[in-house]
This record gives structure tokens, sequence and C-alpha cells, in this order.
């Protein structure tokens, strides 16, 4: 009886995981290209702009793409240009400052509701289920409906807002680190609580931390947006980007864009900092898988 000999075949590489590879990579370099210009735009663009932000420049309200005005002029015949350059301070600003605080004020509560006795741990999460139990923009509502609309206040509230998320986040993470043998041998060994959420908790949970922090920020943008819009955010003579695409609303029909770049421009922001943090958070899935 002749023996039969098999010849098996290589496996051909899969090409597709590469593929995806390389394309979350040009989206994440994308993303974060976008969101570096909006940085260097809030923290220049008022060195940058070409006239005077409050400035009437032109007799034509609405005025079209030009040389002159490259964004055209508003319902006042001022330069969209140096507006949206000094209005990106104020967007960008509030919303990383919002942002820090409620990531920081999150991270801080879970890491405390952590090493605490259970009593008040769950004092904390009850409090933080209270605030996460009512929508963002009717907290803002409330808000400026009791206090008025300041700079200070948007930020307060923003911070109320997405801290709870970001608690819970926070709160998730430590407590199964809490639970490895390493922060039970500083617990046996006499530590602190301070030193067991700093030093053994923290540093191991600060990854996915800075990724949500990434994404309050967009959330927040698109809040502070939505409230200017509605004319109870950033109020004149200053304005953000939200409180721009509000105050040339007249120019809807006419195409104007005036009303135009600056929906544009809180669009480009928000995708940026998506793409940019899908992109961290695809690599840290990549890392953890052992690739």
């Amino acid at each position: 009886m002749n023996n039969l000999i098999v010849k098996s075949t290589p496996a051909s590489p899969d090409l597709s995981v590469g593929k995806v590879s390389n394309g979350s990579a040009w989206l994440g370099l994308i993303g974060a290209a976008m969101c570096l210009i909006w940085l260097l735009v809030a923290l220049f663009g008022p060195w940058l702009a070409p006239h005077p932000v409050g400035e009437v420049v032109s007799d034509n309200v609405f005025d079209g793409i030009s040389a002159l005005y490259p964004f055209g002029t508003d319902y006042l015949g001022r330069d969209m240009l140096s507006r949206i350059l000094v209005g990106a301070r104020f967007t960008v600003g509030l919303a990383l400052i919002a942002a820090l605080l409620a990531s920081g004020l999150g991270t801080s509560c879970a890491l405390l509701s952590v090493v605490s006795p259970k009593w008040l741990d769950e004092v904390i999460s009850r409090l933080m289920d209270a605030l996460i139990s009512i929508p963002s923009k009717m907290l803002a509502l409330i808000m400026v409906s009791a206090f008025g609309s300041s700079v200070t206040l948007l930020i307060c509230t923003a911070v109320l807002s997405f801290c709870p998320g970001a608690f819970r986040i926070a709160r998730s993470m430590a407590v199964n680190i809490e639970a490895l043998e390493y922060v039970q041998v500083a617990r046996t060994r006499g530590e602190r609580r301070l030193y067991i959420a700093c030093v053994e908790i923290l540093p191991n949970m600060l990854n996915p931390v800075l990724t949500d922090l990434g994404l309050r920020f967009g959330f927040i943008v698109l809040l502070l947006s939505g409230m200017s819009f509605l004319g109870l955010g950033v109020q004149p003579p200053d304005a953000d980007l939200g409180s721009l695409v509000r105050e040339n609303i007249g120019g809807l029909n006419q195409g104007a864009p005036a009303i135009v770049i600056p929906a544009l421009a809180i669009g480009t922001l928000t995708i940026g900092v998506n793409l940019f943090i899908d992109r961290l958070s695809s690599r840290r899935s990549r890392r953890s898988g052992g690739h």
C-alpha cells in the first residue's frame, strides 16, 4: 500500500490586519495634526488675527470668501478670520480647563472611594450616581437660569456634568487594581492610604484615564458650543465658536461663510480629538493583547 504524502502549504499572511493598522495609524496622525493646529490657534490666534476682533472692516455684511477676507465677513461686516482666531481660545481653553478639572476631580474621588472605608465609598458613589442621572444640558440650563451666565459658571457646570462619568470609569479600574497582590502587600507592610492610591494604583490606570480625558474634552466642546448657540454661553463682546454660529444665523439662507466656517471649525476640532483618542485606545489594546 503506497503511503500518501500530504504536503501542507504555508498559510498566507493575513494582510487585512496590517491594512487596518496602517489605516488607523494614518487617521490617528490626522487627528493629532488637527488637535495640534487648534491648540496652536488657541495659543497664538489673537496675535495672528489680521484685524481687531470687534472692528467693522467692510460695508458688506455676510461677504463671501476673498483675498482680503479669507473667511468672509459677519453680520456687521467684521472679519471672520479674526473672530475665529480669537474665538477658538474660548472654545479650546474653556473645554480644556473643564476637562482637566472634571477628570482630575473624578479620578481623585475614585481613588479616595477605593481606599476609604465602605461607608464613605457608598456616600461618594451615591452622590456621583445622583449627579450622573441629570442630563448635562438640563443641568447647564438650570445653573444658568439660577446664577446667570459667566465663564466661571460654564466651567463649573461642565465639571459637575462630566465629573461623575470620569469617577465611574476611574473607580471601576481602581477596584480591579486594588484587588491585585502588590496592592495587598503594600497594605500588609503598613503603607498609608494616600501612598497606596497615588503610588500603587494611579500609575497603573493612568493611560485609560488620559484616554477618557480626551473624550471628555470633546463632549465639553459640544456642550459649551450648544450653550453658546442658545445664547447662554460666552457673552458679548467675547465670542466662542458656538456664539459665532448663533450670531450669524441670519446668513444661513445665503450660505454665508460666516455661519458655515465656525460650524466646520467645531466639527474639525471634535473629529480630530476623537480620531486621536481612538488611535491611542487601539494602541493600548494591542499592547495589552501582546502584540
